[in-house]
C-alpha cells in the first residue's frame, strides 16, 4: 500500500472554541524547501487536499522553495487532517472554527518546527479565511499576509450561498439543513451519518451542479470558456465532466482501511458538512480581545496585507474587501483586483493560467516592497548560527 505524500502532526485532544474537543487529532501537512529559510504558511481550501494546493510553488513563482520553507496545512475535515472519513465511528463532528484551525496550525509551527516568525501566510478561498485568522489571531507574528478571493468575515450572501450546496447534499437523505452555521443534519442519528455509495454519487453530483452556477461567472458562461479556456465539448459535457468529477472523484470510493489511514482527502458528504459550517462561522471578529467587534479586529492587523478580490466573483465580490482595507489601520493593507472573469477560480486552482501569472507578479512585487523587519530578520540570522 502506497504512504501518503505528507506527514502527520500530533495533536492530542484537540479542545476546541465551541468547548467541545476532538480527541486525539492530528493536523496533515506537507514542507517545500530547507526549514532554515523564512517561512510561510500556505493553508487549504474548501474541499482540497494538500496536493491542490501545489499550482502556486514552484523555482519560477513566488512561492519558490529555494527561497522560502513553505507549509502547507489541511483544514480540520479535508479527510488528511482529523475529519469525519478518519474517525473511527460515525458521529457527529465536533463543531471547528478557523480559530481552531489556526491555532492547531501555529502548535505545528512553533512547536514541532521551533519557527518564531512566519515571513507570510497567503491562501485561497477558505485559505484567505485562514490568513486574515492569522493576522488577527497572531498579529505580531508574521510580516505579510496575503488573502486571495476571500473574507474575513463570511457575509450573509456567501451563507446562503453554501446553504444551497448543503441542501443539494442532504436532500438525498431526505432531510433538512439544521440552518446556517449549523452542523449540517437537521436530526442527527448514526444512521442518517451513514451513507451508502448511491447517496454519496446522487448527493455529490447534486452538490457540484449548484457550485457550478457559483464557481465560474455569468461572463464565463456566456463567452463559452468552458469550451474555449478549458476543452469541454459543450455545456453538459463541462456540468458532467468538470463540476460532477469534481464532486466525486477524490476518493469517495475508497477502501475504510484508505479511508482510515487518510492517505487522501476524501469528498465525503460529513466532511464537506464540517468544512461548510466552518466556513458559514467564518469571523475574525469571535475571539478574544475583539468579542464580536469586527473593525476592532481589522484594525489590530500588523502585518502588511495584500488583499485579492476577483472583479467576477459571485461570493467574496470586491466591495466586502474594499471594506476590510478601509478597517485596517493606515499604511497596513493594499488592495488589488483580479481583472478577470473566471470568477472565483481567478485565484485558484491554477486553471486559468493568466490569472496564476497576474497574482503571481502581485505577490513577488509586494514581497520586494515589504522586505522582513532588519532587527527582526537579524535576530533571526543570529539564532540560527547558534
Amino acid at each position: 500500500m502506497s504512504q501518503p505524500d505528507y506527514d502527520i502532526y500530533k495533536l492530542g485532544d484537540w479542545e476546541l472554541q465551541s468547548g467541545e474537543k476532538i480527541d486525539d487529532a492530528h493536523i496533515a501537512y506537507k514542507t517545500f524547501g530547507n526549514p532554515k529559510l523564512p517561512a510561510i504558511v500556505y493553508p487549504t481550501w474548501f474541499s482540497g487536499a494538500i496536493a491542490d494546493n501545489f499550482w502556486l510553488i514552484g523555482e519560477d513563482k513566488t512561492l519558490n522553495p529555494k527561497e522560502y520553507f513553505i507549509i502547507i496545512t489541511a483544514l480540520f475535515g479535508n479527510g488528511q487532517s482529523s475529519s469525519p472519513s478518519n474517525q473511527p465511528t460515525p458521529k457527529p463532528f465536533p463543531k471547528v472554527s478557523f480559530f481552531d484551525n489556526v491555532r492547531a496550525q501555529y502548535e505545528l509551527v512553533t512547536k514541532h518546527f521551533g519557527i518564531t516568525r512566519l515571513r507570510a501566510v497567503v491562501g485561497w478561498s477558505m485559505g484567505a479565511g485562514q490568513t486574515y485568522q492569522w493576522a488577527t489571531q497572531y498579529p505580531d507574528f508574521m510580516d505579510i499576509a496575503v488573502p486571495f478571493c476571500g473574507s474575513a468575515k463570511t457575509s450573509l450572501h456567501n451563507q446562503v450561498f453554501i446553504e444551497g450546496v448543503k441542501t443539494a447534499l442532504l436532500a438525498v437523505k431526505n432531510t433538512r439543513s439544521a440552518g446556517s452555521g449549523k452542523g449540517g443534519l437537521q436530526e442527527d442519528s448514526v444512521e442518517l451519518r451513514t451513507w451508502s455509495d448511491r447517496d454519496r454519487e446522487v448527493g455529490l453530483k447534486a452538490m457540484g451542479r449548484v457550485y457550478a452556477g457559483w464557481g465560474f461567472s455569468q461572463a464565463f458562461y456566456r463567452q463559452k470558456l468552458y469550451e474555449t479556456a478549458l476543452g469541454y465539448k459543450d455545456l453538459e459535457d463541462f456540468l458532467q465532466n468538470h463540476w460532477e468529477k469534481w464532486a466525486c472523484s477524490k476518493g469517495n470510493h475508497l477502501s475504510p482501511e484508505v479511508i482510515k489511514l487518510a492517505l487522501t482527502a476524501v469528498l465525503d458528504p460529513e466532511n464537506l458538512l464540517v468544512m461548510m459550517q466552518t466556513w458559514q462561522n467564518g469571523d475574525v471578529s469571535q475571539q478574544e480581545p475583539y468579542n464580536g467587534d469586527f473593525e476592532k479586529a481589522m484594525a489590530s492587523i500588523k502585518a502588511k496585507t495584500l488583499v485579492l478580490p476577483a472583479k467576477t466573483d459571485l461570493y467574496f465580490p470586491p466591495e466586502d474587501s474594499e471594506y476590510e482595507v478601509a478597517c485596517m489601520k493606515p499604511g497596513v493593507g493594499t488592495l488589488g483586483v483580479f481583472p478577470s472573469i473566471w470568477g472565483h477560480w481567478a485565484g485558484g486552482p491554477g486553471d486559468s493560467k493568466e490569472d496564476v501569472a497576474w497574482l503571481d507578479k502581485q505577490m513577488a512585487e509586494f514581497f520586494a516592497a515589504n522586505p522582513p523587519d532588519s532587527v527582526t530578520a537579524l535576530g533571526e540570522k543570529l539564532q540560527d548560527t547558534l
